[in-house]
C-alpha cells in the first residue's frame, strides 16, 4: 500500500477543487500536509484566508496532520516563506504539488502586461522559485518528488482554444521545467513528473454531470507520481474521469538530404515523407 507517514507535502493551490483532492488524499495516507492558497479568484484577484484554513479543518478533524499557509507565490519573497514554513513546522520537504494555476480568456491583442505577468508568476516563476527552495533540502535527504500540473490545451492543437495564449505559456513551461529538474534530480534520488488534469472545479468552462470529472478521480494519480513508488521522471501523466494515459513525443523517421544545398522547395516536395506519411 503506498504511503506517506512521516512525509512532508507543499500543495499550491489546495484550498479548492483539484488541490483539495490532493491533500485530502496525501493526509489520508500518513503525510504531513502544507495546504497552500491565498484564496484568489480565477484570475488571481483578491485574498481569503478561510479557503485554505476550511481544508486544514477537516484534515485535522480526520485525525490528519495539516497547516495553512496564504503567501503570494506570484512573489519570489512569497515563494521563499512558504518553503520556510514548511522547514519551521516539519523540518523536512518530500514532496511538492505546483498545483495553483489562473485562468482568463482574453484574446492575445487584448492581453495587457499586467495579466500577463500575473498568469506567467503563477504558472511559469513560481514552480522555478519554489523547485529552487526545496532542490538544496531534497538534495540533502537524497529524495524528493515534484509534480507539476499541465493541459491538453497546451499540449495539442485539437485541443487548444482562442484566448488562452498566457495560460498555454505557463502550462508548457511547466514542461520544460519538469525536464531540466529531472536531469539535475537524478543523482539525489529526485523524481518530477507533471499531470494533466481534467475535473470539474472552477476552471473548467462547460457543464458535466455530477458523477463525471471529478477531482477526486484524479488525485490518485498524482498521489503515485508523489510516492516512492513511482522511480521514473519525465512523465506526463493524464487523468480524467477515471481514465489514465501518458503523453509522448516522438520523432518521425524523417528524410535526409544528400544535395549540399538543400532549397525551401525540396522541403514542400518532401513533406509527407518527412512526417512519416507514406
Amino acid at each position: 500500500m503506498i504511503r506517506f507517514d512521516g512525509q512532508v507535502a507543499i500543495i499550491t493551490g489546495s484550498g479548492r477543487g483539484l488541490g483539495a483532492a490532493y491533500a485530502r488524499l496525501l493526509a489520508e495516507r500518513g503525510a504531513s500536509v502544507v495546504i497552500h492558497d491565498a484564496g484568489v479568484a480565477v484570475d488571481g484577484t483578491g485574498f481569503d484566508p478561510s479557503v485554505a484554513d476550511t481544508v486544514v479543518q477537516a484534515i485535522t478533524k480526520a485525525g490528519g496532520t495539516a497547516i495553512p499557509c496564504y503567501e503570494n507565490i506570484a512573489l519570489q519573497a512569497g515563494c521563499r516563506q512558504l518553503i520556510d514554513t514548511t522547514l519551521n513546522q516539519f523540518g523536512r520537504i518530500d514532496i511538492l504539488i505546483h498545483n495553483a494555476g489562473l485562468l482568463r480568456f482574453v484574446p492575445i491583442e487584448e492581453t495587457d502586461p499586467q495579466l500577463f505577468d500575473r498568469m506567467i508568476n503563477v504558472s511559469v516563476a513560481a514552480p522555478f522559485w519554489l523547485s529552487q527552495a526545496a532542490f538544496p533540502v531534497m538534495k540533502q535527504q537524497h529524495y524528493g518528488r515534484i509534480v507539476f500540473t499541465t493541459s491538453g490545451r497546451a499540449m495539442y492543437l485539437e485541443a487548444a482554444l482562442p484566448g488562452l495564449t498566457s495560460y498555454a505559456i505557463g502550462k508548457m513551461a511547466q514542461l520544460g521545467l519538469m525536464n531540466a529538474l529531472a536531469a539535475e534530480g537524478e543523482a539525489y534520488g529526485i523524481r518530477v513528473n507533471a499531470i494533466s488534469p481534467v475535473a470539474a472545479t472552477r476552471m473548467l468552462q462547460r457543464q458535466v454531470a455530477a458523477h463525471e470529472l471529478r477531482a477526486e478521480q484524479v488525485a490518485p494519480a498524482v498521489a503515485f507520481l508523489a510516492s516512492s513508488d513511482c522511480d521514473f521522471s519525465g512523465v506526463v501523466l493524464r487523468a480524467s474521469n477515471g481514465n489514465f494515459s501518458v503523453a509522448r513525443w516522438s520523432f518521425s523517421p524523417g528524410v535526409s538530404f544528400e544535395t549540399e544545398v538543400i532549397i525551401p522547395e525540396a522541403i514542400a516536395e518532401q513533406w509527407n515523407r518527412i512526417i512519416g506519411d507514406k
